[in-house]
């Protein structure tokens, strides 16, 4: 049996820690995101459609939408969304004091591909 996948679209906002910090320290963030977005790409499953970053756009932190960056990835099941946000939780920063959902935060939106279907003209 095969199974649809789930659309999902991750979307990211930083925050007032991020802009908060110093020139070292956000090299560490960026490091830490970079890494936790392998680790999305990573997930048995996933298969990554996209990004998206609204950083020329808007400036600043992102309390809600609009969202700083979205990443659009197809994956198996809830479980997976679930363990792609965790990466929010667990990725390191720096040193591993504070993880990355010090920095960033991330919304899911699952859902489906939209199907359009063909009609005869």
């Amino acid at each position: 049996m095969t199974t649809t996948p789930l659309r999902t679209l991750f979307c990211i906002g930083i925050n007032q820690n991020f802009f908060d910090a110093v020139a070292e320290e956000q090299k560490a963030v960026w490091g830490a995101f970079v890494q936790m977005m392998q680790g999305i790409a990573a997930l048995p499953g996933v298969t990554v459609l996209g990004n998206m970053d609204d950083d020329r756009a808007m400036v600043g932190p992102s309390d809600s939408w609009p969202w700083t960056t979205y990443l659009l990835a197809d994956l198996p099941d809830l479980a997976t969304v679930h363990a792609a946000c965790n990466l929010f939780r667990t990725t390191p920063v720096g040193d591993g004091t504070y993880k990355l959902w010090k920095y960033a935060k991330v919304e899911a939106r699952v859902g489906r591909e939209l199907s359009i279907p063909a009609y005869a003209a």
